[in-house]
């Protein structure tokens, strides 16, 4: 499924379930990220999350939570354009993963962004990098984001 700017999935959720719990009590926060390829698609963008923030200092796919009402596509153009000033045009629907930590649990939803207007910039002061998928490995991420590590490391079918 492929999701273009002017067509927001009607889902609310790029056809994902969404839970709203989870084993341990604590709430559970909804969340995008979107992989970001560079036009050449021989790289892709990452952003360093702040010291003072859940899993600081851990380089992450940008994105951010899904606020009320909001379609999961809609979080994604909002957070990318917010954090990076960056508008998405293009964006299909990677995977969705549930991942507890011991003290915060997400639903992670990641898009694979296949088009965006502008120029990447870290617009909440945070450090960011275009870097080769053969180089991710050199980069500390929070768990929450192996599955998705390991699903673009696979050679496409």
């Amino acid at each position: 499924m492929n999701v273009d700017a002017g067509t927001p999935d009607a889902t609310g959720a790029g056809g994902f379930a969404v839970e709203g719990s989870s084993k341990n009590d604590i709430a559970r926060i909804h969340v995008v990220a979107g992989v970001i390829y560079n036009p050449e698609r021989d790289k892709i963008l990452i952003a360093k999350r702040p010291a003072d923030s859940h899993q600081g200092g851990l380089w992450e796919f940008p994105g951010g939570k899904v606020a009320a009402g909001e379609l999961a596509y809609q979080a994604l153009c909002r957070e990318l354009r917010e954090e990076l000033a960056i508008g998405v045009t293009a964006a299909t629907p990677l995977l969705s993963e549930s991942y507890d930590y011991p003290d915060k649990n997400i639903q992670l939803e990641s898009w694979i962004v296949e088009g965006f207007t502008g120029s990447a910039t870290g617009n909440e002061g945070q450090e960011i990098a275009w870097v080769a998928l053969s180089d991710l490995g050199a980069y500390d991420f929070p768990a929450a984001n192996r599955s998705i590590l390991d699903q673009i490391r696979r050679p496409s079918v």
